[in-house]
């Protein structure tokens, strides 16, 4: 019998159109034979839109909200935990066996989502809601590595309201401790939405204040000249596995949003990476070491730079990457000898495999004898 599968798309975030890209990839190659497959819009307003609105939208880029197709869901009704929103005129999804939140950023990368299918108690590809929260959240992310001493650049977190009160004397302080040149970054967010790179004092104005309209919490980091950008796919739950490495060549001064993109004329990557076996045996064991420190589960890319003395920082982790049969985290598997269909295929039996473990937790406290 299969399996029906939910696949989540769109959603609050400065990712909606990539989202989007991700789950069309992803609903095309899923086995028709394995899966029944529900496609579920999130529009930028928030609203849930049904499979009618979902595939228009699949087709469109872009998911819109229409009061005639809208979705509720209801917590704690795992048996019907999606149903009809009033005035929609479609019926129920019927109830799901797994959910794949394709979703990147805020409002479905960070915990959220997964806390209310947590509470809807449906199975879901990917990390739970702490590992998600402290995956997106780069400030947090930063803190728990540090505290596992993994190599990292040296970094500072900033609050909008501390910038908003002492600008001067955070871009003083931002000079002082870490020097020019820097990176900007919300602190909550991905594929290099909001990020820029300052390399004068007026540059870091500008960088704070655009980082400051898309978060709260802003994170500076030092900047490492002319780095080499290696990623690595990290697969699995309690035992995780890892690709080999992959490293980014894309000919700009860095790897921002529009080159990740839209403008890739002459980007291309290297997989493997050419590296040694060493260095190879060194980026697996750090983006293990990284996987588990954040407590991670199903999937995650590990991104990290290389500088010209060989030394690696870990980066990033991106714990829904691009889900393209062309994006990195696909490729990493195929060179590392798992196909794109046959990485899905795992990544709901890591779902389930989750979902089962969860289920073995006590809910009644036992009282003492």
């Amino acid at each position: 019998m299969a399996l029906r599968i939910g696949v989540i798309f769109g959603g609050r975030s400065g990712e909606h159109e990539v989202s989007v890209m991700s789950a069309r990839a992803v609903i095309a190659a899923l086995d028709p034979k394995k899966y029944e497959v529900y496609p579920i819009g999130i529009s930028r307003s928030g609203h849930w839109v049904n499979c009618d609105g979902a595939q228009a939208a699949l087709q469109a880029g872009h998911v819109i909200h229409s009061e005639q197709q809208g979705l509720a869901v209801l917590p704690g009704q795992a048996e019907q935990s999606l149903v009809s929103a009033p005035n929609s005129k479609q019926m129920a999804i019927p109830s799901l066996d797994v959910i794949f939140p394709v979703i990147h950023g805020t409002y479905g990368e960070d915990g959220t989502l997964q806390g209310l299918l947590e509470m809807a108690g449906i199975p879901y590809v990917g990390a739970g809601v702490s590992g998600s929260s402290v995956g997106m959240d780069k400030a947090l992310m930063k803190a728990v590595w540090a505290a596992s001493n993994i190599p990292q650049v040296p970094f500072l977190t900033f609050l909008r309201k501390q910038w908003e009160k002492q600008p001067e004397a955070i871009v003083e302080q931002i000079i002082i401790d870490l020097g020019l040149p820097v990176f900007v970054k919300p602190a909550n967010l991905g594929s290099s939405v909001g990020i820029s790179k300052a390399k004068t004092k007026e540059d870091v104005h500008k960088a704070m204040q655009l980082a400051a309209s898309y978060d709260r919490k802003i994170v500076v980091e030092q900047s490492v000249e002319a780095p080499r950008e290696i990623e690595l796919a990290v697969l699995g739950n309690d035992e995780p596995e890892v690709s080999l490495p992959g490293e980014i060549l894309h000919g700009r001064e860095w790897y921002d949003y529009r080159g990740k993109y839209f403008e890739t004329e002459g980007q291309r990557t290297v997989i493997p990476a050419e590296l040694s076996q060493e260095q190879i045996q060194q980026l697996q064991r750090l983006a293990i070491e990284a996987y588990q420190a954040l407590d991670m589960n199903g999937l995650s890319r590990v991104d990290f730079l290389m500088d010209q003395e060989g030394r690696f920082f870990l980066n990033e982790v991106n714990t829904m990457p691009g889900f393209t049969p062309i994006s990195m985290y696909a490729r990493l598997w195929e060179a590392s000898g798992l196909s794109y269909s046959a990485l899905l295929d795992r990544l709901v039996e890591l779902a389930m495999e989750r979902f089962q473990d969860r289920q073995r937790n006590a809910v009644e406290a036992e009282l003492a004898v």
